[in-house]
């Protein structure tokens, strides 16, 4: 079941916490990476996030988010996150399509690792178009992909 998530609260910001780190993990070892900022934030700094959070829920465990921000006609994605347990089970798509039906008809922005291929490939899919390659730390790179108007 795909929902809106109530991350202000404690129980479900420490769920999101529960599979953010070990699903950033993956990516900081794709990258050679440990500085993503996801590894280390408290569930304080979750609940105060300015973001919306959907999530993928089988009965009561969370399996995956997405979250994002919309400003006028754009959704920025800030995150895509998959328990590793639940790897290539579908869950990242099935969000990623939950928010492209909802905001059908709008633009929307990622960035992800330049080396995690399977988001890139993921994005792609739905019509993504990589943008370009930015420095987030000497040596690291991360890629920009957009969709415009829903494309």
């Amino acid at each position: 079941m795909i929902q809106e998530l109530d991350h202000r609260s404690e129980s479900t910001a420490k769920a999101i916490q529960r599979i953010q780190r070990p699903a950033y993990l993956v990516e900081a070892e794709m990258m050679g990476f440990q500085g993503i900022p996801q590894l280390k934030e408290s569930t304080l700094e979750i609940r105060n996030s300015g973001e919306v959070f959907v999530g993928c829920l089988d009965e009561d465990r969370l399996l995956g988010f997405i979250s994002y921000k919309k400003e006028t006609n754009t959704i920025d994605i800030y995150r895509l996150v998959v328990d590793p347990e639940h790897f290539r089970k579908g869950v990242g798509r099935k969000l990623l399509a939950f928010l492209l039906e909802k905001y059908k008809g709008l633009d929307f922005v990622v960035s992800t690792g330049k080396a995690n291929v399977p988001a890139k490939k993921l994005y792609e899919s739905f019509g993504f178009i990589q943008m370009e390659d930015f420095e987030v730390a000497p040596g690291i790179f991360c890629t920009a992909l957009e969709k415009k108007n829903g494309n």
